[in-house]
Parts: structure tokens; sequence; C-alpha cells
């Protein structure tokens, strides 16, 4: 309007128009200037403006960007997303970020499907698929062609010059170690979020929040986190499960190592396992953590539990005795000895000899609501606590009646997880008290606050006393290490197959401690299906589990500070009750 005001101006004094009479209102040009220069000047000014607002335009435009690299953007934001470094108690790195790329593709920009798909193919053969093709030859404006390729790929598919191929720098998460602490550490998924183990854990403690406000990407860094894990234990329980696992030919194996005064889980191991390096493995049957998301009916280690029981009621005193000379029968069902010494047995013999008629009966005088309440108390009826995702419940009987609360003495009619079964032992040894375990650093003083006293020092006591007579004198005679007093309990549990026990299916394990006069640590060891060594008639687990357990002590003890002692004799650590 003002330039055509401008012009209707102009005009009026070319075309020589009268000037407003007097009194009239006076229809000014916008520029009233009577000097021709002015008027020049100021139209030179006008078109100047409109030119520059032309050019800005442009400019703005030439920057703004499309659909497909906004898209390609929105992709580069979320895979950037960086995790924390994972370490160990040590400070050893057990999951850590390494920068890597994912290719791409904009199908709008491609010029010849099939030159692409020819020329991408000469180095990535596994891209020569209709599936690639379809992606190409859409109207998407981006497409992911693969994610996580080698730097080789990424330099030989740079210089095939493709227009529309492209690459985005990401995170991927990388595990040094491989496969040794695949069930702790757990794994990710492509866009490097947690989704098992410890890295699940981390994204619910609030990394994932992070990730969502942008406050965790490649160009921050984040702190580690330390996990209860030992490095050295752990290689350490892994290597002697490998073994064991070859020289018995069994299917699978689960070891743990707890500190019994602070619940922190040194080691855990659970074979076979899986690379976390390719997540992929994990989803194959035989990979499941038997550590803890594992239920099984763990055979005569339940003694511990059940002489504990009895010991902690009043009712039965390590001098107290019972008749085991017949197989005992209930309600149509026999009970019976594996290697029965048919005579009347004292406590601590139902323990070295693990009697199921001794076992059952102690139970019996304790009563089924006794033991019930015993077995809840610590915490083999519930699920345990923990920073671990996979954590499995018990498996409780429908019916909790008499007969099962025998056969529970002896580790039948009951399925909880090796860590339960680890977890309940420490509270044995360190004075009674129950502690939930973690799978990262805790001190003793914070552990105090979490524990509860399940047994008396008094039971505590006599049950490192039945301990280490096993070891002396029973079935963990194979357990010793000399200089390292190790106490324990054997098991061996038959297999259900179709509904009935097997007797050539077992699941083996050895339940111990050391040093057994002062616990610091239990170590379980577990060893499913073995098989008799050449030689021998059968795969008892004072067989094979108790020497798996000796040879992780071996190697252990000395990494974690325990010092030898030679100086105790038989006399000094089984003290008389």
């Amino acid at each position: 309007m003002a330039y055509l005001k401008l012009r209707a101006g102009l005009m009026r004094v070319h075309d020589g128009d009268p000037a407003p009479k007097k009194g009239e209102p006076e229809d000014k040009p916008l520029f009233a200037s009577s000097d021709p220069r002015d008027r020049i000047l100021f139209a030179m000014v006008v078109f100047a403006l409109a030119y520059v607002l032309i050019a800005g335009r442009l400019v703005v435009l030439g920057f703004t960007t499309d659909a497909p690299t906004i898209a390609r953007l929105t992709a580069a934001d979320s895979v950037s997303a960086a995790r924390p470094d994972l370490v160990d108690r040590n400070g050893e790195i057990l999951a850590t970020d390494i920068r890597t790329a994912s290719l791409y593709a904009e199908p709008r920009r491609i010029l010849d499907v099939d030159e692409a798909i020819e020329l991408l193919s000469s180095v990535m053969p596994s891209l020569n698929t209709p599936q690639t093709r379809n992606y190409l030859a859409s109207d998407a404006g981006f497409v992911w062609l693969k994610r996580e390729i080698t730097p080789d790929q990424k330099r030989r598919i740079h210089n095939l010059g493709l227009p529309g191929i492209g690459f985005v720098d990401e995170n991927r998460r990388f595990y040094p170690g491989g496969p040794t602490a695949s069930h702790f550490l757990g794994h990710v998924n492509i866009d490097n979020e947690g989704i098992a183990g410890m890295e699940k854990f981390v994204d619910g403690e609030g990394l994932a929040d992070l990730q969502a406000f942008g406050f965790a990407n490649k160009e921050r860094s984040l702190e580690p986190v330390p996990l209860s894990l030992d490095l050295r234990v752990q290689h350490v329980v892994r290597d002697e499960l490998t073994k064991a696992m070859e020289r018995y030919k069994a299917v699978a194996a689960v070891g743990i190592v707890l500190n019994v005064h602070t619940g922190e889980v040194l080691g855990m191991s659970s074979l076979p396992d899986y690379d976390p390096n390719d997540p992929a493995l994990a989803l194959q049957p035989d990979r499941l953590n038997r550590a803890t998301a594992g239920v099984f009916e763990m055979g005569s280690v339940f003694k511990s539990f059940n002489t504990a029981m009895a010991l902690d009621s009043g009712e039965i005193g390590l001098g107290d005795s019972f008749d085991a000379s017949k197989p005992l029968r209930v309600r149509g069902n026999t009970i019976t000895d594996f290697h029965g010494k048919h005579r009347v047995l004292t406590v601590p013999e139902i323990f070295i000899y693990s009697s199921n008629i001794g076992s059952a009966k102690m139970a019996e005088k304790v009563g089924v609501p006794g033991q019930k309440a015993f077995f809840k108390k610590v915490g083999m009826t519930d699920k345990l606590p923990g920073q671990l995702p996979e954590m499995a419940r018990p498996m409780l009987p429908p019916r909790w009646d008499e007969l099962t609360s025998m056969t529970i003495a002896f580790g039948h009619g009951i399925g909880v997880t090796p860590m339960h079964t680890a977890v309940a032992a420490a509270a044995l040894m360190n004075g009674g008290k129950l502690i939930p375990p973690s799978f990262v650093p805790r001190s003793r003083k914070e552990a105090e606050k979490l524990a509860k006293q399940v047994i008396s020092p008094e039971t505590s006591d006599q049950m490192r006393y039945l301990f280490r007579l096993n070891c002396e004198r029973g079935s963990g005679r194979r357990a010793e290490v000399p200089g390292y007093r190790v106490g324990g309990k054997t098991g061996t549990a038959e297999k259900i197959v179709n509904g009935r026990y097997v007797g050539n299916k077992r699941f083996n394990s050895f339940l111990s401690a050391f040093p057994i006069e002062d616990p610091q640590y239990v170590v379980l060891i577990v060893i499913d299906e073995p098989k008799p060594e050449e030689g021998q008639y059968s795969a008892t687990a004072g067989l094979n589990a108790a020497p798996t357990v000796a040879a992780v002590i071996r190697r252990i003890a000395p990494m974690l500070g325990v010092t030898p002692r030679f100086d105790m004799d038989s006399n000094t650590l089984l003290v008389s009750y």
C-alpha cells in the first residue's frame, strides 16, 4: 500500500494536477519532498529492503532440513544414548560403550536400486535380499539397512560413493570378558537399552530417564557403576564349573560365592552360559540363569536347614538320638536311607551320614506349623529381594502336611533357587542373621541395618560344628583344603522325569563355608546330572560337587585375603556341645 500511495503522488505531480484548494484536506503522498533526488533515494531504499528480504528467505530455505534428514537426525539421537561402565569391586571394566557405525538409506535419493543392491552386496552379501530391495524401492524417507557394522565395512561402502546411503555413529555395548559374567551382567538390545541382568537394573535406577531427557549421550560421561562381583573370583568359579562339567559329563552347573556378613555376591556362574556380545544366544532354553531364575529340589543340603530348625526350636539337642534302624512308612509311602546305618543315630550322625529317616523324624517332632514358620523366616517361601531382575519364586507344596514336612526335611517337596540356599546358609554361619543378597557393593554396617535374626547365635555355632564335622568324618571329606578349614553339607537329589523320581538322574550340590571357625564366605556348587567317573560305581555329590568346592576355595581363598592356618586341629575346631 505504501508503494501504491507513493506512485499515486508522483503521478499527480507529473500530470500537472491542480493543488488542492485552501481548507480542503490534502492527499499528500507518503514521501512529499519536493527534491527529486530524495524521492529517488527513497525508492532505492525500498527496493533494497525487498531484495534483502528475498535473499534472507532463500538462505533460510537452504538450511531447512527435509523429512529424510530429520528422520536420520532423529535416529542418530535415539542411538547415541550412552551407558555407564559396569566395573567389578576392584574397578575392572566388565561392560563399556564403544563407538560403531550403522548403515542407513534414504530411498527417495537412490538413483538406481539394482545398482545400489549389487554394490552393497559386494561388501555385505547379507544385504542381497528381497527385503533390502523392497526397502530401497520404497518411498520412505529413512530406513536402517544394517546396525553395527565393522570399520572395514564402513570404509568399503563409503568408497562406493552411493547417493542416498549413509552412516550413523552410535554406541555399542561391549563386554571384554565375553561369557565370564554373562548372567550377572545381563545384556542390552540393539538400541543400547538394558534388558537383562544388572544392565536392566541400571536402567531402572534412573539411566532410562536420563537418556529420555538427553542427559546421557556421547558428549557426556557417566560415572561407572560398581558391582559386588570380584572378577577374579568369578573367573575361578566359571573355570572350575567348566572343568567339572567336562569331567563328570554333566548337563549344567551352578556356582555361587557369597559374603556371609554383607550378603554381597562375589561370584555367580550358571553353565551353559552365553556371550552378551551376541545376546541372541541368551534365548536358547539351556542358557537359563539357574542360580537365581532356576527352581530346584535341592536334596540333602536342606538337612542343614532342617537341623538348624530342630536345634533352634529347643525341642531337640545335639545329644538327642532317633531310631533309623528301619524304613519309615507314612500313609503308604516309605522313607529310606541311601547308605543306612540301620541303628539309632545321634543328631550329628544323622547330619554326617545324611539320614533321611532321622531328618524326617526330627521334622515330625518340630511339627508342620513350626517347619512352615521356620522356612518362611529363613526366606525359603518368598522371592528373594535384590537388584538382579531374574529372581524366581520358590515352588511350595500345594498341600503342606505331615508327609510333605518329612520329605522337605531332606530336600524333596519344595523347590527353591540355589541363591535361596546360599543366602539361608549364610544365616546359619554368621551368627543367625538373614541378610538379603546384594549385587552391588555393601558395607557390613549397611548390611546390619537389613539383617534379621532368624536363629540364635548358639544354633549358628552348632551348625558350624556340624558343617566341620561333616568335612572331617562325613560325606564332605573331599571338600577339604589344607589350611582353610572348610565345612559343608552334600546334597544328592533324584530328579523327576515324567512325574516320577529316577535314580540315574541326579541334581548334586555341596553347600559350604570357610574358614569354619569364623566363616566369611559361603560357596555353593551344583552339578546337574553328573555321570560316574571311570572306576566309580556312583555319582553322588561327595564324589563331584565336594571336590569342585575344594578346587574353588583353594584358588579364591588367597585372592580374598583369607590367611591359611595349619595350627588348628580337629580338637580345636570340633568343640563339644
